[in-house]
């Protein structure tokens, strides 16, 4: 017979730590093996788990085993407090996967800034602004100069790929750290942010296998965050806008995005005077692959510039997802653990977390943790960063 645990784990806490991690009771039994009221036993008190099930416990809810014995759950933010309002989300009902990538997310912006203030590093402000009151290509035009990237270099670009980790890194000079994050259905969220103060967070959903997607999101995401350092927004927990209103939030943040990566002046050169019906399925996409876009961003440009009205808009998106649904799904590849890491955390926290290392300010053990990966492969990943960017593996 399994042997119980030697001391009884504190009820209280085994009920916190499974409701902070999303999970109903069902699904913990579930993933455990056992009965729905075999795991109400434990939350009450009535009967204790054996150690086997308490690494379980620890597994599922991403917390250490000890944290169960402790005199009473910690106390913690929500969640909601930290993070964006997002639509379709209500605060407090994110699922597991999001919490978890959150939490996680989290931690490495308390990680950067830790290490930065340790090693007496000056921590860069971001200090851009937005306002709903303002054009959103006004807005674009202030992001764009602060990022840096011409039109020239952008017409330039060899792939989806360059420009992908060419606008992150140019976002990650701007005193903004960009994560992405695994295991989180699209459908519940493609991009979020962490309205935190300094440095900031954008992180996006990795399941998006188009990089362009991936440059659309961040960009949109880096609205949001103008928006919130110009009071525009709350977090989720504090956002008054419902529905309709925030919408009309999302769509600012969608054009004013969309601007950045086409501008007035080179989008009105390149569409020339084609207009109207000319602007179909295979059109939009012809005219999104120049600026390395998306086709739906990309046709959100050409209706805030007037190529195409509403209508037409509205018909060409219907006409979009049904030729999407005739396409096979984009295989998203092989990601080496070197590539995850360096894709997840972002090469401004990876080297900051080596450097730290190196000057043993923090432990390999540590470092691992970190970083999300075994010590086996920090020379491969020390290799991949001498390299940079373009010698493979810096995306999933």
């Amino acid at each position: 017979m399994p042997a119980t645990a030697p001391v009884a784990p504190n009820p209280t806490v085994l009920v916190w730590a499974r409701r902070e991690s999303g999970y109903a009771p069902e699904q913990v039994a579930k993933r455990l093996g056992v009965k729905a009221e075999r795991l109400d036993e434990w939350e009450m008190g009535d009967r204790v788990p054996t150690l086997r099930q308490l690494e379980g416990l620890s597994k599922m809810y991403h917390r250490p085993m000890g944290v169960f014995f402790r005199p009473k759950p910690p106390v913690v933010p929500a969640l909601a407090t930290e993070y964006r309002r997002l639509p379709g989300l209500s605060p407090g009902q994110e699922s597991p996967e999001l919490r978890l990538a959150i939490r996680k997310m989290s931690n490495r912006r308390e990680t950067m800034v830790d290490l930065l203030e340790e090693n007496g590093e000056q921590i860069l402000d971001f200090g851009l602004e937005a306002h709903l009151t303002e054009p959103p290509a006004s807005v674009a035009a202030r992001l764009r100069q602060a990022l840096g990237v011409s039109v020239e270099a952008q017409l330039s670009w060899g792939s989806e790929w360059v420009a992908w980790s060419t606008w992150r890194e140019a976002v990650e000079s701007l005193g903004v750290l960009v994560f992405q994050f695994p295991g989180v259905a699209l459908e519940e969220v493609r991009g979020i942010s962490l309205l935190q103060w300094p440095l900031p967070v954008v992180g996006v959903n990795s399941k998006e296998t188009s990089p362009e997607a991936r440059s659309f999101t961040l960009i949109h995401e880096v609205v949001h965050l103008m928006l919130a350092a110009g009071k525009e927004e709350q977090p989720a927990a504090r956002e008054p806008r419902h529905g309709p209103a925030w919408q009309e939030v999302e769509r600012f943040a969608e054009e004013a995005a969309s601007h950045v990566l086409a501008p007035e002046p080179v989008l009105q050169k390149l569409a020339g005077d084609a207009r109207g019906e000319s602007w179909n399925v295979a059109a939009v996409p012809k005219l999104a692959r120049k600026f390395r876009m998306t086709a739906l961003a990309m046709a959100t440009r050409l209706r805030s510039s007037g190529f195409i009205g509403w209508d037409h808009y509205r018909e060409w998106r219907k006409d979009w997802e049904a030729h999407l649904a005739t396409l096979k799904p984009r295989g998203g590849g092989f990601a080496t653990p070197v590539g995850k890491t360096l894709g997840r955390a972002g090469v401004p926290f990876v080297k900051l977390v080596l450097e730290a290392m190196a000057g043993n300010r923090i432990t390999s053990d540590q470092a691992a943790r970190h970083l999300d990966l075994k010590f086996e492969h920090f020379d491969t990943l020390k290799n991949a960063l001498r390299k940079g960017p373009g010698s493979g593996g810096f995306d999933e």
